[in-house]
Formats: structure tokens, sequence, C-alpha cells
């Protein structure tokens, strides 16, 4: 009698999201040509092609590209339920044209960070239009390549930031150019990756967990300003969203 093949059970390893591409200190590669280099029995090398895979990080930590970004959110976010209120906050037709990306990566931070109070859609909903009345294009200071860019206008030192493995994120990382940074997919991912660090510092400053709102006037960079100065600068932030939270009751 022949003996029985064993059957090898392969483990799948863990992701830091389900809407993950590859598992956890991982990244995906598109398919794209390689360079074989010479050898004796090739002594011209050749060009073969590389397809898609799952490629180690150094580090183990994890980083969100552009790449994965797209395809995460071609996949997953039109099916997400939770949208902020389809109301345009007087913009026209792109008040509410960034309702999918928004509902979409709020709800994966959320999943992902864990908050004892989750983030709102509608809070960033009122927070792009508040920073830049939803215009992917828009810069703070057009003469200054580093000056806050995109939906949630990220300046450059926030976006390294993002990116660092050895500064003051410990992990959760989105990497992006500053161009990439235009795109409102990359601007709302990152944006709010970046909502939830400010959140996690005023929750640090004031010895108890920040409320959103005390995160977005973090994010505004409203720390140290006056009582007075805050009322003023978070003026249409707070316009914003009364109207979204009375247009969902």
């Amino acid at each position: 009698m022949p003996k029985k093949k064993k059957q090898i059970i392969t483990e799948e390893k863990p992701k830091v999201h389900i809407w993950r591409l590859c598992p956890i200190g991982e990244h995906p590669v598109r398919t794209h040509p390689m360079h074989v280099p010479p050898s004796k029995t090739n002594p011209d090398g050749s060009i073969t092609t590389r397809h898609w895979h799952c490629a180690k990080y150094p580090s183990g930590k994890d980083q969100l590209y552009p790449l994965e970004i797209e395809e995460v959110s071609n996949k997953h976010f039109p099916e997400t339920k939770n949208k902020p209120c389809p109301i345009n906050l007087d913009f026209q037709d792109i008040g509410n044209k960034y309702d999918d990306l928004t509902s979409g990566w709020t709800q994966y931070w959320n999943e992902v960070m864990k908050p004892a109070t989750p983030l709102a859609p509608n809070t960033v909903k009122a927070l792009i239009g508040s920073e830049s009345g939803f215009n992917p294009s828009g810069l703070a200071n057009k003469k200054d390549k580093n000056s806050a860019r995109g939906l949630m206008q990220i300046n450059n030192q926030a976006r390294k930031i993002l990116s660092d493995e050895k500064g003051e994120l410990k992990n959760h990382y989105v990497t992006a150019t500053r161009e990439e940074l235009n795109d409102p997919n990359i601007n709302i991912c990152a944006g709010i990756r970046w909502l939830f660090q400010k959140q996690k510092l005023a929750s640090s400053s004031l010895g108890r967990e920040a409320t959103w709102d005390e995160a977005v006037e973090n994010y505004k960079g409203l720390k140290n300003k006056s009582a007075l100065d805050k009322k003023r600068l978070m003026k249409h932030f707070y316009e914003y969203k009364e109207k979204l939270e009375k247009c969902a009751k």
C-alpha cells in the first residue's frame, strides 16, 4: 500500500486589517520588468517579468503606500455603510464628492487604531470643508512647495513624520510624495492618520482622552491660541459639523 502523502498546512499570516493586500510587515509590489544580470550561460543578461508579490519591509512595521491605498479604496469603499451626511455644505457639486473616501478611511483607521471613542465621518467631512473647501489641489502658500496642501491641508513636515519609522509615530505609517498628496484618496488616508496622531498628542497634554473636536484644534495648530482665537478659527468647522449632525438625525 502506497504511503499517504503528508498534508502540509500553511498558516495564513495576519494582516493589519482585513482589507490589506499583504501580511503585517509586507507591502505589495506591482508586476514589473526585472533585469537579470549577465552570467556564464547568459553573458548579455536579459529582461524578465517580476509578477505582483508582497515584499517584506526591513523593519517589519506597517507602511501604507499609494498602490495599496488605491487598491483598498477601489475594492472596499463603495460598500461602506457609515457615510457622512450627503449634504454639500454649500460647496455645490464637490461637497459630496469625497464621501466614499471619507467613510472608508475613517472606518479603516478606527478599526486599526481602536480609539475609545470612534472618529465620526461627519467630523472628517467638516474638517475637510474647513481646511480646503473640498479643493484637492489647494495649496496654503502657492510660493512654498512645502506648504499645506490638498483636501486635508497636510504640510511637508507632517508628510515626513507620517512615513518616518524613527520619529514620533510608533507604527502604522503612510508614505507619499508631496505631489501624491494632491490625490484626494491619498490625502484623506494620510490626513485621518495625522488626526489620530493629533488626538494622541492632545490626550497626552490634557492628561485624559481628548475629544475629536480637541484633536481638530490640535490638527489646526491652535494648541497655544487663546480661547477667542480658537473660537474664531474653529468657526467654520463647527458650522459644518452642526449641519452634518442635524442632517444625520
